[in-house]
């Protein structure tokens, strides 16, 4: 896998909390994430579980890198976790940092173009398959509109 350079994220948060914690002091994830690619040109999102700010929002799915875990080794468990696939092939899309009101995430986006068994919300979220140029950055967290952009430029 190539890496790519960080794209720094923009904080278009529309949390109404606002944190007091410096940027210091905010937790800071590392997460990988999985942009699902089908036959017709379609992408998977998921819908977004929780009582979080982002509750009912939707996201490419994926999770947290754990300790010693790299980031396709995180996006594999996460998928097999979230959706019940298994990755078979997958490729590093882009690596952005998204600052939120409360907590700073590095995500890594992969290109899945290959798994085995058909994506089922396993942990009880639903899923959706959207043609790339129909991706609507109102309904996607704020930290995956640099992607939806990436993904609407290419062919």
């Amino acid at each position: 896998m190539s890496r790519v350079p960080v794209v720094p994220g923009k904080n278009t948060s529309s949390a109404t909390a606002s944190s007091t914690k410096p940027r210091s002091l905010m937790n800071h994830f590392d997460v990988a994430a999985g942009i699902l690619c089908d036959s017709s040109g379609r992408v998977l999102i998921a819908e977004r579980l929780g009582d979080g700010p982002f509750h009912g929002m939707w996201e490419f799915p994926g999770g947290k890198i754990g300790p010693g875990e790299t980031a396709p080794q995180a996006l594999s468990r996460e998928l097999a976790e979230e959706l019940g696939i298994e990755v078979t092939v997958c490729a590093s899309f882009m690596r952005l940092r998204h600052e939120y009101d409360d907590r700073i995430v590095t995500i890594e986006f992969f290109i899945v173009s290959a798994w085995n068994s058909d994506p089922v919300g396993r942990e009880g979220q639903s899923l959706r398959w959207v043609r790339k140029e129909k991706l609507d950055a109102e309904n996607l967290l704020p930290a995956d509109v640099p992607v939806i952009e990436a993904l609407q430029s290419t062919h």
